[in-house]
């Protein structure tokens, strides 16, 4: 059975291939694949009195995912039906997200925070800074009878993958499937983790002081202008000829939202699916989003230097995924506006 991740790793151009090998925490390894193998993987799909194995189901799988084949050519490979193909796959994902998704793309705990908060700090000079949120388009064929729900701006139908990520590119909230003709302000609001942000439930650690000051400040995500201003929400200053510490604020803010997109960017490189037009009904593209994250944040979390590269980086061109809109947000509040001064006038003299 641990040829299950081992041979999707291996189609996804062989980067993992070293984590199964023995000095790479084993125990750990191996109680990820026997929780895979009872619950859920030992599936076989009858066609006539033959039996697809889970070789062969986690072979289609793999490759799909890794380089976005069409369904089609995986059938001729296996001389099966295109449907049994569709099925083998989407019951792997389904697999996939049920037995990894808990344990690999969980939200972080306020410990797990506090951490995150400290590399961010490192990295970028932002204090107190929790985690860097965005959104993409995943592009789709047009499902049956969805108007122009799926359509988005770009005149592409297509789903959205709205994420946060911290400091080391892992994703820590996730939220696929919403409609392609939203915006990102609008998806966040509606998904759960957008919500508890925007009305303050959301569990973080209690205020603490900016470095070095007696200055209270609260644990925040960062984002870009498509995104109401919040307590525990920051974006940049809009505008253009901004005063020099607003223009060091906007700088070190974007170094903070910059892993968001390199996330995706490393994510939709390793997962050549996400460049295609996935051919599947909504649902279906979501368990394909889906298993992309938790494959992806297992390779993170297990430390496989091979798996990230700069080349594999989000860059502006035709192979970055889409954003989701450019659509500035007002919905901000007064106390908001306020601590984004406070965290402006810390910022700016630690620049100079």
């Amino acid at each position: 059975m641990s040829r299950f991740i081992m041979v999707i790793l291996t189609n996804a151009d062989s980067i993992a291939i070293k984590i199964w090998r023995a000095e790479q925490n084993p125990e750990t390894v191996k109680d990820v694949v026997e929780c895979l193998v009872d619950p859920q993987l030992e599936l076989k799909h009858g066609i006539g009195n033959a039996f697809v194995s889970i070789n062969i189901s986690v072979l289609d799988s793999g490759r799909y995912l890794a380089q976005g084949f069409n369904v089609q050519v995986l059938a001729w490979a296996y001389k099966l039906g295109i449907s049994t193909v569709r099925k083998i796959i989407y019951e792997t994902y389904d697999a996939l997200w049920v037995e990894l998704g808990s344990i690999y793309v969980s939200p972080p705990n306020v410990t797990e925070l506090r951490k995150i908060a400290d590399d961010f700090f490192i990295k970028t000079g932002m204090p107190n800074c929790v985690g860097a949120i965005d959104g993409k388009h995943i592009n789709m064929f047009r499902p049956r009878k969805s108007g122009s729900l799926y359509f988005n701006y770009k005149k592409r139908f297509s789903i959205t993958l709205l994420a946060a990520c911290d400091a080391n590119y892992v994703f820590t909230y996730v939220d696929v499937g919403s409609f392609g003709s939203q915006s990102d302000g609008g998806i966040f609001s509606r998904t759960a983790f957008g919500k508890k942000i925007l009305d303050g439930t959301l569990e973080v650690p209690p205020d603490r002081p900016l470095p070095h000051t007696s200055i209270n400040f609260p644990y925040y995500f960062v984002a870009d202008n498509a995104f109401p201003l919040k307590k525990n929400l920051m974006r940049p200053f809009p505008g253009h000829f901004l005063s020099p510490d607003k223009t060091a604020f906007n700088k070190a803010l974007s170094k903070a939202r910059v892993h968001i997109e390199n996330a995706f960017g490393i994510l939709a490189n390793r997962w050549r699916v996400l460049h295609t037009n996935i051919h599947a009904n909504p649902e279906n593209a979501d368990k394909v989003v889906l298993a992309t994250i938790v494959l992806h944040n297992f390779l993170m979390l297990h430390r496989d230097n091979s798996y990230i590269t700069n080349a594999h980086r989000d860059h502006d061109d035709q192979n970055s995924l889409q954003s989701i809109s450019n659509t500035v947000s007002n919905r901000s509040s007064t106390s908001a506006f306020e601590l984004r001064n406070i965290l402006k006038d810390f910022i700016y003299p630690q620049l100079n």
